[in-house]
């Protein structure tokens, strides 16, 4: 079976972002088009951010973490690096999508 190219790269980077987390990556695999990644990056968090996000086990999660805290523009910029898709949409941690949004 022949694995399609992503049609959207969702960038996704995370710090300390736990309490709202599971909801945020559920919006986004609840939509309506399926045809995207996720590019979560945990930016060096201290909380269980890292543990929440290992609890999915969905093909279309990419997971990655920095060492240390690196800031959004650079875990924005490894995550645009890191994408396959050709259309890029952002989520952050605290975000709630509805289910058309990629529609």
């Amino acid at each position: 079976m022949k694995v399609q190219k992503p049609l959207v790269s969702v960038l996704f980077p995370v710090y300390n972002g736990e309490v709202y987390l599971e909801e945020a990556i559920h919006s986004i695999l609840d939509q309506n088009y399926d045809n995207f990644e996720i590019i979560i990056i945990n930016d060096g968090s201290i909380d269980d951010s890292s543990a929440v996000i290992q609890n999915f086990s969905d093909s279309r999660i990419r997971f990655y973490e920095n060492r240390t805290n690196q800031g959004l523009a650079f875990t924005l910029n490894r995550a645009i690096n890191l994408s396959k898709g050709d259309y890029l949409a952002r989520q952050d941690q605290d975000d709630i999508s509805l289910p058309e949004r990629f529609e």
